[in-house]
C-alpha cells in the first residue's frame, strides 16, 4: 500500500520552485551544482510545509520536463532527498516527501510556538499579542457571575447566545448601520466564521478571489475546502486595492466568493478608503460575488489622527441591501488570541443557513467565553482593553522599526498607521531561505510566498510587532544573522547560541 496521502504535479511543483529565488553567492563561494540546488529547492518547499508531508512527487522524467533539466539532475536530487530522510521511495508506488527521525513536522499554517519554546526563540510567526489585563480577568469574573441561569439550560446556542447577538448588532447599528441580532451569529474566531462561509457558497472547484498577498492561514482553509484561488495584485504600499484589477478579475472570473482585509491588511498593513469600499462593493454585486469582508483588525488603529479623523465606514455600510457583503468580526486580534469568539453579520436567510449548516461542523461556541466578550462589550472594558491593545502595538512597532532600520537597512517597508505587521521586502533575500536560517539563530518568521498562492512574494517576510524594546531589537539582531547565513549559503560562521529572553 502506498505511503502517500496526496499528491503534487509536475507543474505545480515547477512554479514553486522557479518562484525561489537563487541564492546569491557570496565572496569566493561557488554555484552548487544542478541536482543539489533542485535538491535545496525540494527540501525548503516540504520544511516550509508548502509541499505536504506524505505527499507523492512527479515522477523523473516528468519533472524533468517541466523544469527544462535532464533527467539525470532530477534522480540524483531524489537520491539526495532520500539520503537526507527527505524523500521515501518504493518501486510501484513513487516517492513521496517526509522529514527525517526527530524532526517536527511541518506547520501549513502560522501556528504559535509552543510556550516551553519561548525561553529561546523569538515568535515572530504568530501575530497576536499577550492578553490585556486586567481585563481579561475581570471579563472572565463578569462572565461566571452571568453563567448560573445559562448552566441551567443545555447550553447549546447554534447561532450564539441571544444577549451577545443583541449586543453585537447593537454596535453596528451604533456606527450607522442598522442590524437586528437575526443578522449576527457567533462563531469560534473569525476561522470559523469564514471555514462556515466557504463551506456554505464554495464547493470543491468554485473559484475565491482573493488579494496577493493575503492571510496565510485563511488560504490554506480554502485550499483544504478545495478552492481554487484567484490572486488579485495589492496596490503598492501602502495604498489598499488596485480597482482596475479587482473589476476585471470580477468580470472575467465570476468567482462566487470574494475574500478582503479592508482594515489594515494582514499582511500589509493597507487600508482602503471610502471609494474604494464603494467601489468594490458595486463591482461584486454586478459580477454577482458575494464579497467577505475581514474585519479582525479594524479598531486597531494606532496613529491618533486615525482615530480623531474616524475610520472609512465598514463596507457593509455600502450594501445596504445586504445581498453582496458577508462582514467577519473577531475578538482574537483586538482583545485576545485566546478568546476564540468571532462573529458573521449576514443578511437573516444565510445567517440561517450558516446556523443550519453548524450542526454538522461544531454545534455551538462555548457559553463562558461569550459572556466574557459580552461583558466586555456592555461595561465599557472593551473599549479600556483596546485602547490598551493599541499603546502595546504602537510602541512594539515603533521599537520593531528602528531596530530593523539600524540592523537591516537595506531592507524595505512602509510603516502602516494601524493592524499588527510588517510586509518587509528582504533586501533581494529569499523569504524562505530567511525562515529556515532563522530557526538556526533563534528568530521565527513565516516567509513571504505563505501569504501568496503558487510561491508568490519569495522575496518577502511579514514581520508583527508582537514584541518590543529589548526583544524587539534582539529579533532584529537575530534576522540580521540569519540573512548573512543567507547570503553565504549557510556555510558563514555559525551564529552565537541564542540567548534566552523573557518577554
Amino acid at each position: 500500500m502506498a505511503q502517500w496521502t496526496s499528491a503534487v504535479g509536475a507543474a505545480q511543483l515547477a512554479r514553486l520552485l522557479n518562484s525561489q529565488q537563487e541564492r546569491p553567492a557570496g565572496p569566493g563561494s561557488r554555484r552548487p551544482p544542478a541536482y543539489r540546488a533542485l535538491a535545496d529547492g525540494i527540501r525548503l518547499l516540504v520544511l516550509e510545509g508548502r509541499v505536504p508531508v506524505a505527499a507523492r512527487l512527479p515522477a523523473e522524467r516528468e519533472l524533468a520536463l517541466s523544469l527544462s533539466v535532464s533527467r539525470t539532475t532530477v534522480a540524483a536530487a531524489y537520491e539526495a532527498l532520500r539520503g537526507e530522510g527527505f524523500l521515501e521511495s518504493r518501486r510501484g508506488a513513487g516517492s513521496w516527501t517526509a522529514v527525517p527521525a526527530g524532526n517536527p513536522v511541518p506547520a501549513r499554517g502560522l501556528e504559535p510556538l509552543p510556550p516551553e519554546a519561548l525561553g529561546s526563540m523569538i515568535d515572530l510567526g504568530c501575530a497576536s499579542l499577550p492578553a490585556p489585563e486586567p481585563w481579561l480577568t475581570r471579563a472572565v469574573q463578569g462572565a461566571l457571575e452571568e453563567l448560573p441561569p445559562y448552566a441551567h439550560t443545555h447550553g447549546d446556542y447554534p447561532a450564539g447566545l441571544p444577549a451577545l447577538r443583541a449586543m453585537i448588532a447593537e454596535r453596528y447599528t451604533a456606527r450607522g448601520i442598522p442590524t437586528m441580532p437575526e443578522q449576527i451569529m457567533v462563531t469560534t474566531g473569525a476561522m470559523g466564521a469564514i471555514d462556515a462561509i466557504c463551506h456554505l457558497f464554495a464547493g470543491r472547484g468554485e473559484r475565491i478571489a482573493v488579494e496577493s498577498p493575503s492571510y496565510a492561514n485563511i488560504l490554506q482553509l480554502m485550499r483544504e475546502a478545495g478552492a481554487r484561488l484567484v490572486p488579485v495584485a495589492m496596490a503598492e504600499g501602502l495604498a489598499g486595492w488596485d480597482m482596475d484589477r479587482w473589476r476585471q478579475v470580477l468580470r472575467e472570473a465570476a468567482p462566487r466568493l470574494a475574500y478582503v482585509v479592508a482594515d489594515f491588511h494582514n499582511p500589509t498593513g493597507a487600508l482602503a478608503d471610502e471609494d474604494q469600499r464603494r467601489r468594490l462593493v458595486d463591482a461584486a454585486r454586478a459580477a454577482g460575488t458575494v464579497l467577505v469582508a475581514d474585519e479582525t483588525m479594524s479598531e486597531l488603529w494606532l496613529e491618533e489622527e486615525v482615530g480623531a479623523a474616524g475610520m472609512p465606514r465598514r463596507v457593509c455600510a455600502f450594501d445596504p441591501a445586504g445581498s453582496t457583503v458577508i462582514t467577519v468580526g473577531s475578538a482574537s486580534k483586538a482583545f485576545w488570541a485566546g478568546m476564540r469568539i468571532g462573529w458573521v453579520r449576514a443578511a437573516p436567510d444565510i445567517v440561517r443557513s450558516l446556523v443550519a449548516a453548524r450542526a454538522y461542523a461544531d454545534l455551538g461556541t462555548p457559553v463562558l467565553e461569550q459572556l466574557a466578550v459580552n461583558w466586555l462589550f456592555s461595561t465599557g472594558g472593551w473599549e479600556q482593553a483596546v485602547a490598551l491593545r493599541r499603546a502595546q502595538a504602537r510602541e512594539n512597532r515603533d521599537a520593531l522599526v528602528t531596530a530593523l532600520c539600524r540592523e537591516l537597512p537595506d531592507w524595505e517597508f512602509a510603516v502602516p498607521q494601524g493592524g499588527l505587521t510588517l510586509w518587509v521586502r528582504a533586501g533581494g533575500l529569499s523569504g524562505s531561505r530567511l525562515a529556515e536560517m532563522g530557526e538556526r539563530t533563534g528568530v521565527r518568521v513565516p516567509s513571504g510566498p505563505r501569504f501568496g498562492v503558487d510561491g508568490a512574494f519569495e522575496g518577502y517576510v511579514r514581520l508583527p510587532f508582537t514584541v518590543g524594546g529589548a526583544v524587539a531589537e534582539e529579533a532584529a539582531v537575530r534576522l540580521a544573522a540569519a540573512a548573512r547565513l543567507v547570503e553565504t549559503g549557510g556555510t558563514g560562521a555559525a551564529a552565537e547560541s541564542p540567548r534566552t529572553f523573557v518577554a
